[in-house]
């Protein structure tokens, strides 16, 4: 399941095969996270680009106060990382895992909602 990063699933140990309680609560966390419709749209935004988060807010139309307190969440989770930039501070998505996630759900969606066919 895990075999770091290996997708093939083929030689794994049985220990490989089930995750330890610690993933699995982290898993469950950062879901929980990601469950809030603000916060789903940020993490789209944020796993294309380093963004602040005045054009966070105006680009999802909600109020800046509002995104900020988001982005706070989401960084405590772990899902986000941050770096200055003279006065800002830009956010993005924390790494390639985190944007895999993000855009399978949202692919994932998109096949419930538009009628794609079902693919594997």
């Amino acid at each position: 399941m895990y075999a770091r990063d290996n997708a093939s699933g083929a030689n794994h140990s049985q220990e490989q095969l089930h995750p330890t309680q610690k993933q699995v609560t982290a898993a469950v966390d950062a879901f929980r996270m990601l469950s809030d419709a603000t916060r789903l749209r940020l993490m789209w935004l944020l796993s294309s680009a380093e963004w602040d988060v005045n054009s966070l807010a105006e680009s999802i139309g909600v109020p800046r106060p509002s995104v900020s307190q988001h982005l706070a969440k989401l960084r405590l989770a772990g899902l986000v990382t941050t770096r200055r930039d003279g006065r800002r501070v830009l956010y993005r998505a924390r790494d390639s895992h985190v944007r895999a996630v993000i855009a399978e759900a949202l692919f994932h969606a998109d096949h419930e909602v538009s009628g794609i066919p079902r693919h594997d």
